[in-house]
């Protein structure tokens, strides 16, 4: 199937979502069981002890607590807003963060990083004006502290729709910053899977969207979801990869399959360097990455660098090692969300 579909369905009660580009999985998101903290969530919470060595403290939430990297100022007993900025795995502390964002389809308000700018995908100068505009009026009176930018999607979007989240999310953040009274609590909730897909992934302008009971099955997001299950990725041209998450590293072998000509390793490798960072980034894997690629000449090394550095560019906070003694690749990749073995039902 071509083009881009949003899809929204349950698993085991819980909600799922799923974009799928060119009938390939592309985004995945499933809630976890229970009453887990969903990346995103806003407290309020209290400053509780440093760490030493690690170079940060933990602060207290309610029913659990956090893991702050920024210690600087913060003093034990102190109140402070933070948000979760990644998934908290079971028997640890949420991480968060002071630099809150509160974000909606349109617009993030920025606290302590004011300032009024348009996103850089937006090349329409008329359009970057009249954004320009908007925001200007939205944020009229607005403390000096807060900052606004307005997302890619507001190129296609309504005035009246980009005033609305504006307005909205500046009200959202002048209530949450004056609330600093009281012990560790929920303020803002993190978003589920609907409400991310409907936020970060849809582009009205060119997505449909399937939201009706059974839309997993129906788009192929299931199909997909039972490969993902095993460790074997089919590659272009008949080689495959063996992606094997360990307790200290995630392991991915790449293999040629039954093409033996000369070009054969050099084609499988690039196959899996290209679709490495999606993959990782539907299992949910992160951390120590080790990939002992298909052997090839040193020479041919630049070519997969080039390769790799291109395919982990829009994955946010990745960082390319580069190659060891050993003739393995090594790389890391911020956790974004939990592995997708412990949220399938």
């Amino acid at each position: 199937m071509k083009g881009r579909v949003l899809v929204l369905d349950e698993l085991a009660g819980r909600q799922a979502a799923a974009l799928m580009v060119d009938g390939r999985l592309e985004e995945l998101a499933i809630d976890p069981e229970g009453d887990a903290i969903l990346p995103g969530a806003i407290y309020r919470a209290v400053a509780d002890r440093p760490v030493k060595g690690q170079g940060g403290i933990f602060v207290k939430l309610p029913g659990g607590s956090g893991f702050l990297r920024q210690i600087s100022g913060v003093a034990p007993g102190q109140r402070l807003l933070v948000q979760v900025t990644g998934p908290t795995e079971a028997g640890k502390a949420a991480p968060v963060t002071t630099r809150l964002l509160f974000k909606s389809r349109f617009a993030i308000i920025t606290p302590d990083a004011p300032g009024l700018n348009i996103s850089r995908r937006i090349k329409d100068d008329a359009r970057q004006a009249e954004l320009a505009a908007l925001a200007e009026a939205g944020m009229a009176g607005a403390e000096p502290r807060l900052g606004l930018i307005l997302r890619s999607g507001c190129l296609e979007a309504e005035d009246q729709a980009v005033v609305e989240d504006i307005a909205a999310m500046r009200g959202l953040a002048e209530a949450v910053l004056a609330d600093m009274t009281g012990s560790p609590e929920l303020l803002v909730d993190g978003p589920g899977a609907h409400d991310l897909a409907f936020r970060d992934w849809l582009d009205p302008a060119v997505d449909e969207a399937d939201t009706d009971p059974g839309s997993f099955d129906r788009q192929g997001v299931a199909e997909v979801l039972d490969a993902l299950r095993g460790p074997r990725v089919v590659l272009e041209g008949g080689g495959h990869m063996m992606i094997e998450p360990t307790r200290a590293l995630v392991a991915v072998d790449v293999n040629t399959g039954p093409d033996t000509t000369p070009a054969a390793a050099l084609k499988a490798n690039i196959a899996a360097a290209r679709d490495l960072p999606r993959q990782l980034r539907l299992r949910g894997l992160g951390g120590q990455v080790v990939i002992d690629f298909a052997p090839i000449p040193k020479r041919d090394r630049q070519v997969l660098d080039q390769v790799l550095k291109a395919a982990f560019k829009a994955e946010g906070e990745a960082n390319l090692a580069g190659w060891t003694t050993l003739g393995l690749y090594e790389l890391t990749r911020k956790r974004d969300r939990l592995p997708l073995t412990e949220v399938l039902p």
